[in-house]
């Protein structure tokens, strides 16, 4: 017997031998014009790995393998909910137009402040969990049942811990960035602002993560890859579930603030969000992958609600002078933030699949100039998809502004100058947010930091940080050059 199998290991030997070749011969190869799906290094060598077996069945076949994804296909795939998150991106600005003439943020600036680091959450964390999930998809870590109620469950306390946190040290920011321009904090102020903050980062927090869980699930069971569909999702709900609680909690605050018998309501809600910190902590580590995240991933988000309260102080000083910035505001940063996630998504899944945390694989570098990350697909696998993403924000733009336009609503007219000053701060956006992503997930790979948990948070808050200060910057020019309307300041 020990002879009989001496030459059966023999004869698959060679046969063996020239799969692997191959493998490495083909790999890397039309990582522009296709995108694995979550099985496809098993799926290559499926027939051959069944005859090695002894195994012949079809039903093993379909069970690892996965049809190719064409750039097609992906631009299908995008374009939809990339269309969802925009109207949902308008809805919210739509939202921020009209409540902006609310006593709550006419009285209380800080607000405004408030509202770029609060939907910063999404990228902070709903759209890191959509990243980290879809990856976890994509290597098949939700097929057994076990596995998905345990990082369901992770996640979802994770998320909540750092909502809750991120909520508090978000309304600081807002108070300490409020007392720059004024000299000056109000006490009163800063406790609505704190608890307006903590309860609409953990409502929304929570009903974003449930949805988010439930997308990836159901894009796995139809075979769709989550990283092309979740994040824009999370856009779409995000802003505008973050906007209406933010404002719905802090006009009803600002109500109450002077009754006796409900302002103690306000310290209630603080109370109550931070001593439930440590009961989410506690759930999140109980999951290996959640549990890296609680003590790792702080950073990130944290830096990325810092630099969004920056965006923040733009924002309320812009709104000041310019009201039509509001109804703007949300749509380039949203668009922004979503179509860099899309490709900070793609890019990590990918490093996952083919290699270790710390090694870059042979066809991506870390040191590209822009030119390299759009044409030159040598220096990095996903030219193809950073293309794709920029020909979305003109027609993109040009849907969702139309559609504010036809609703009647902000304070701006829609002129051919404005449309092309707007187009052109757009585009430049996001073509420095996708060459910055190129750059950043491969160098958080590179150094042993999961992009996965730590790039999104940045783009983020890099795409509202900037989307900010370029729509300042058009509308700034349009008036200088004459274009601009009369209700500056009203």
């Amino acid at each position: 017997m020990n002879i009989v199998r001496n030459r059966k290991e023999k004869k698959t030997e060679p046969l063996r031998t020239s799969i692997n070749s191959k493998m490495v011969e083909q790999e890397g190869e039309n990582d522009d014009e296709e995108f694995r799906g979550p099985y496809s290094e098993t799926a290559a060598p499926a027939d051959t790995c069944a005859l090695l077996n002894g195994i012949d069945t079809k039903a093993d076949q379909v069970q690892f393998s996965r049809s190719p994804e064409t750039i097609w296909t992906t631009a299908i795939q995008m374009f939809i909910p990339f269309l969802l998150a925009g109207f949902g991106m308008v809805a919210a600005s739509l939202l921020l137009d009209k409540v902006q003439h609310w006593p709550v943020y006419r009285n209380i600036s800080e607000v405004y402040i408030l509202v770029p680091a609060l939907l910063g959450l999404k990228g902070n964390l709903e759209m890191t969990l959509a990243s980290r999930l879809s990856t976890h998809a994509n290597l098949g870590h939700l097929d057994s049942h076990k596995e998905k109620l345990s990082l369901t469950i992770g996640n979802i306390a994770l998320i909540l811990c750092q909502a809750i946190v991120v909520g508090l040290l978000a309304s600081v920011a807002a108070v300490l960035f409020g007392w720059i321009p004024h000299g000056e904090i109000n006490f009163r102020h800063a406790i609505l602002l704190c608890a307006s903050s903590v309860i609409t980062a953990f409502c929304a927090s929570f009903v974003l993560g449930v949805v988010m869980v439930g997308v990836i699930l159901f894009s796995r069971h139809f075979n769709i890859n989550p990283d092309n569909v979740a994040t824009p999702i999370a856009a779409s709900l995000g802003d505008l579930t973050t906007l209406a609680l933010l404002s719905y909690f802090a006009s009803l605050f600002y109500q109450i603030r002077d009754d006796i018998h409900y302002s103690w309501l306000l310290y209630f809600f603080i109370i109550v969000g931070i001593s439930l910190v440590p009961l989410w902590a506690y759930i999140a580590s109980q999951n290996e992958y959640t549990r890296q995240v609680l003590f790792s991933g702080w950073s990130p988000v944290i830096c990325a609600m810092i630099i969004s309260s920056a965006g923040g102080l733009i924002l309320d000083f812009t709104v000041s002078e310019y009201k039509g910035v509001a109804v703007f505001q949300l749509v380039i940063n949203g668009i922004g933030g979503n179509l860099v996630a899309v490709q900070a998504s793609r890019i990590s899944t990918e490093l996952h699949r083919k290699g270790r945390l710390g090694e870059l694989p042979n066809n991506m570098q870390v040191c590209i100039g822009p030119f390299d990350a759009f044409c030159s697909s040598k220096k990095t696998s996903h030219t193809g998809t950073a293309k794709m993403l920029m020909l979305m924000v003109v027609p993109g733009h040009l849907i969702f502004s139309y559609a504010i336009s036809y609703l009647q609503a902000g304070h701006t007219s829609f002129t051919f100058i404005f449309m092309v000053v707007y187009l052109s701060a757009a585009l430049l956006q996001v073509f420095l947010l996708l060459y910055i992503a190129q750059l950043l997930t491969l160098s958080m790979w590179k150094s042993g930091v999961d992009p996965d948990n730590s790039a999104i948070p940045y783009l983020t808050a890099l795409g509202d940080l900037i989307g900010t200060m370029f729509l300042g910057i058009a509308f700034h020019l349009l008036y200088t050059i004459g274009d601009g309307d009369s209700d500056v300041g009203d």
